[in-house]
């Protein structure tokens, strides 16, 4: 039995403009196993979806708060639920 979960994403502060989207897109390959999606929402805010294994999902959120060297990572939010499986792998 698999540990698998859901997370929706959200991190404010100085995140765009800096790389952050392709910042979390890499470090989610370099984690592997997780499928989603990241997007920019307004001009101080990227969510994300991720789904996956707890402990991985629990790495790309690190990962999130901390950001790229040149963003500034002001606020974040995590919503966990149920494992939808909408993407491919």
């Amino acid at each position: 039995m698999t540990n698998l979960v859901r997370a929706h994403i959200i991190v404010k502060g100085r995140v765009q403009g800096v790389g952050f989207r392709a910042y979390v897109e890499y470090h989610t390959r370099q984690i592997g196993g997780l499928t989603g999606w990241v997007r920019n929402v307004g001009y101080d805010t990227v969510e994300a979806i991720a789904e996956g294994e707890r402990s991985n999902v629990e790495r790309l959120i690190e990962m999130m708060k901390q950001g790229p060297s040149m963003s500034r990572v002001d606020e974040s939010m995590v919503e966990w639920g149920d494992v939808a499986g909408e993407f491919g792998e």
